[in-house]
């Protein structure tokens, strides 16, 4: 059982570029979450700062890390490592700051198997649409058209495991959303019971977006 005096986890996953990033720094500035700060084995992008949006490290060093179980969740997403250092992560949620992590279906699976005594949130988070996810991901990767259609490739598999989280809402609107996803955060970490969504108009988000 959770205990008060400790901070509670929550986490954000999308696929790329539907707008995890950006949602867990505005809840990080505005409600005073403390970011869980990955690992990667990817190259950082032009604004990126080491220790800041990320760790940058070398495969051998990823994979040292590994082996010395020092990860609490890694995966590997295309072609690169990310992992959420477990160390780091349980000093702050027993000095009692919430954490929130901006990582996918996969890490998110590896934490809430490792049955952790504090209380866990997750969210979903989906695009409006795949043109409008699209556009988003040319902005973000200096109108790279090839890596867009990677990351749209893997989209159809991200989005297949939405129905694994507590909560799930599309981001059309980046405030109406931020709202959405507090307001449930709240509810939940009080034990409201009717902390839901309407998974029927999700259901069929989900059916729009894959035909």
């Amino acid at each position: 059982m959770a205990d008060l005096n400790e901070g509670i986890i929550v986490i954000l996953s999308s696929p790329s570029g539907a707008g995890k990033t950006t949602l867990v720094k505005k809840i990080s500035n505005e409600k005073n979450y403390s970011i869980s700060i990955s690992h990667t084995t990817r190259k950082p992008r032009s604004y990126e700062i080491d220790g800041s949006h990320y760790f940058f490290v070398s495969n051998s060093k990823f994979k040292k890390l590994i082996n010395n179980k020092k990860f609490l969740e890694y995966a590997k997403v295309f072609n690169n490592y990310y992992g959420s250092s477990k160390d780091i992560v349980i000093e702050k949620l027993n000095k009692g700051e919430n954490v929130i992590f901006d990582i996918d279906w996969q890490g998110t699976k590896q934490i809430i198997k490792k049955d952790l005594k504090y209380k866990i949130i997750t969210i979903f988070i989906l695009p409006p649409s795949k043109d409008e996810l699209f556009k988003r991901l040319l902005n973000r990767d200096n109108n790279d058209k090839k890596i867009a259609k990677e990351r749209m490739q893997q989209f159809k598999e991200d989005i297949l495991h939405w129905n694994d989280y507590d909560f799930v809402t599309i981001n059309d609107d980046l405030q109406k959303c931020f709202d959405q996803i507090v307001e449930f955060i709240n509810k939940k970490n009080k034990g409201n019971l009717s902390s839901h969504y309407d998974k029927k108009r999700i259901a069929q988000h989900i059916d729009y977006l894959i035909k």
